[in-house]
């Protein structure tokens, strides 16, 4: 249990529950539970039972009903990778993120990608949104064009200078079409490197492969843009070498020259009754970062590890940083409710002007997003292993743990049937076993950072 000291600036609602929940007869196995998950913030309640038996004899080998559990439930983490929901899950997310780039990276045996992949031409690009007007900034020399020397942490940073001519709409479209804007730009950089090899699109697929995973990151400004590590393989993906010919300075010279073809270009129609009689062309901003990824070892902060951590952590994030909200909006006076800051507003609000002007595009139901309807991580089929398999693989390995404490790992799986039943039940915490559950996340965080020092030192040592 953790030190009382911990809850002292609590409220008295929420000590008063704590108190409870800490008295009651059931609470250390609760406290078990909520390890499980990781002190998960909002864990999915369970009600129902499995039984296992063998098939031969019909003898029952293990039942586990939640009939003697807390309250009647099993409660499992939720799985949401928004930090801002739930740090435990979103911790697991990253983990499972960092993995899988570092694994299209270094290579993973136990994941059928061989090391050799280290030896193909790979990049990490940043894909940036353009100027939809002068917003406030550090430059790394001078000051901001409005005068000022701004703190890292000022509020003002990447809120336009004049607010009244910041194209607004323009802002929330570029968001809303990243995604199809990214589809548009690999589909040109498969073009770019045939041209280079002389080749056909359709002989370029039978030598060589563009693989890749990226995550989306938002500006302080509100604009999506897009971090990726671009590898070129074989045919035949990380199995296969590239062809001679494929080298990092083609792939760094193709994707420069696809992300401002005239093809990776999107255009929005024009609506005269509402007053945009222009339209927009949508493309990617002209601060395109392209380097090449280094191994470990050689000095380079573009190091397999430092890209797969960069990846990682904002695979968890959203626009929170914008001051918006992480969760859809009902009506725009939440937004008074919720404090959220005039240029979040105003993203908002565009995304709701502009939404029955295009419908398609579902602008409102994405407004919480400033429009971004796409998925903030994504790979190509063939860049590395998949979330599902890294999950996969944590759950057999738990079933496995679970099977021998039962006894049940000397039985062959095949000839065990097991049956279940499971039902909702609900979901979250009562404010006392939230305050309870955040402790149990720190504990784990803490124990976690300590056993990584430990590592660390015990590898210096053997260097």
């Amino acid at each position: 249990m953790t030190d009382t000291a911990t809850f002292a600036g609590l409220d008295p609602i929420t000590l008063g529950d704590l108190l409870r929940v800490t008295g009651l007869p059931g609470f250390h196995r609760w406290q078990d539970q909520i390890k499980r998950t990781g002190g998960c913030a909002d864990p999915i309640h369970l009600r129902g039972w499995v039984i296992h038996k063998d098939k031969t004899t019909g003898e029952t080998l293990h039942r586990y009903s939640t009939e003697n559990e807390p309250g009647g439930r099993l409660r499992v983490a939720c799985g949401n990778r928004r930090a801002s929901r739930c740090p435990a899950c979103a911790w697991t997310y990253a983990g499972d993120t960092y993995h899988l780039i570092r694994a299209g990276l270094a290579g993973n045996p136990d994941k059928d990608i061989p090391a050799t992949v280290r030896d193909h031409p790979r990049v990490f690009a940043t894909f940036t949104a353009p100027s939809f007007g002068p917003v406030h900034n550090r430059p790394d020399h001078g000051v901001c064009r409005c005068g000022t020397r701004h703190a890292p942490e000022d509020s003002a940073l990447g809120t336009p200078l004049d607010p009244a001519s910041y194209d607004y709409a323009a802002a929330v479209l570029f968001n809303n079409y990243a995604g199809e804007l990214w589809v548009r730009f690999v589909n040109r950089l498969r073009r770019e490197i045939a041209a280079r090899a002389g080749l056909t699109q359709r002989e370029l697929a039978e030598v060589c492969r563009v693989s890749y995973g990226k995550v989306a990151e938002f500006q302080k400004r509100g604009a999506v843009h897009f971090h990726a590590v671009i590898r070129l393989d074989g045919p035949d993906g990380s199995d296969s070498p590239p062809p001679s010919w494929a080298s990092t300075d083609l792939l760094t010279d193709a994707i420069r020259a696809a992300a401002v073809h005239p093809y990776t270009t999107i255009t929005v129609p024009p609506n005269e009754e509402a007053g945009y009689v222009n339209g927009w062309r949508l493309r990617w901003g002209r601060q395109l970062d392209v380097r090449p990824v280094k191994a470990f070892g050689d000095g380079s902060e573009i190091t397999e590890q430092a890209v797969a951590s960069y990846v990682a952590k904002y695979a968890t994030k959203a626009a929170e940083n914008t001051g918006t909200l992480d969760r859809r909006i009902g009506e725009l006076s939440e937004l008074d409710r919720h404090g959220v800051p005039d240029h979040a507003r105003r993203l908002i609000t565009a995304c709701r002007d502009l939404d029955e002007l295009y419908p398609d595009r579902r602008l409102w139901a994405w407004a919480h997003m400033l429009g971004f309807r796409g998925h903030f991580s994504s790979k190509s089929r063939r860049y590395s292993t998949t979330l599902g398999a890294l999950r996969q693989t944590r759950a057999d390995y738990r079933a496995a743990q679970e099977h021998a404490a039962l006894g049940l790992d000397d039985i062959e799986p095949d000839t065990v049937l097991v049956l279940a039943d499971w039902q909702y039940a609900g979901h979250g915490h009562t404010p006392g076993e939230s305050a309870l559950a955040a402790t149990i996340r720190r504990d784990l965080e803490l124990n976690r950072e300590t056993a990584r020092e430990a590592l660390a030192e015990l590898r210096q040592e053997g260097a």
